[in-house]
């Protein structure tokens, strides 16, 4: 651990997901002071933003901070309009099909308030949970659109025009979903606070159908642990 990373504070992308969770241990494990940043988006359901509030305060961060935006003003996605959210059968895509749980260049905007912040913060480092492996199907989730976006940063502040920049930290970019399960446990991370499910109801239980809910489950199976995840039904 270096002496840079202990005086110095970082920005945590925090959804409240599984993703989202393990970064946030893995960049505490590295002695970075985190100010974490959620978003009520227009979401069809507030429950990941009660993950969020449980994981911020498992991470003991600095800050935590909720942007509202409204996403769902542009509709184009299952997860902002009445688009039913694909489960079971339907939601295996195929190819490079993006699927329709994506949401239009939310990544870019949730990157560029994270910038924002960083800049007033004075932190060097936005921490950010894509992972390429299991869910290439999203353009902002794949390896060259981050490195678009640092370039695009390095030339959009000040630090970075002075030379220093922001660095995107993308650690679960290339990791499987076992992976990320398997390391996170390690960390400590308590899943069972966490939300992926994109279709949960108003208790925050898990749809167990949709996408999101497969690759987590996936994910336990993978790495050998049990499921804290809470599902609708059995």
């Amino acid at each position: 651990m270096t002496k840079d990373k202990l005086s110095r504070p970082a920005i945590l992308l925090l959804s409240g997901g599984l993703d989202s969770a393990t970064i946030g241990a893995m960049a505490k494990a590295e002695g970075f002071q985190l100010h974490a940043l959620s978003f009520d988006y227009g979401q069809r359901h507030k429950a990941e933003l009660e993950a969020a509030a449980r994981v911020a305060d498992m991470l003991g961060v600095v800050e935590h901070k909720i942007a509202h935006i409204d996403m769902a003003l542009f509709g184009g996605s299952a997860l902002t309009t009445d688009i039913p959210v694909p489960k079971g059968e339907d939601s295996i895509r195929t190819g490079d099909e993006v699927p329709i749980t994506y949401v239009p260049a939310r990544n870019t905007i949730f990157l560029s308030y994270a910038l924002a912040l960083a800049e007033v913060r004075s932190a060097r480092h936005i921490f950010i949970g894509v992972n390429a492996v299991d869910f290439s199907g999203y353009p902002d989730c794949r390896p060259d659109y981050i490195a678009a976006f640092q370039a695009m940063s390095n030339l959009a502040t000040v630090v970075g025009r002075e030379g220093g920049g922001i660095e995107i930290c993308t650690p679960l970019l290339h990791m499987s979903k076992a992976e990320i399960v398997t390391k996170g446990t390690e960390l400590g991370v308590n899943y069972a606070i966490t939300t992926s499910c994109y279709d949960a109801d108003s208790e925050g239980r898990a749809c167990g159908g949709c996408d999101a809910c497969r690759l987590r489950r996936e994910g336990f199976e993978g790495a050998g642990l049990p499921d804290p995840t809470c599902y609708q039904t059995p």
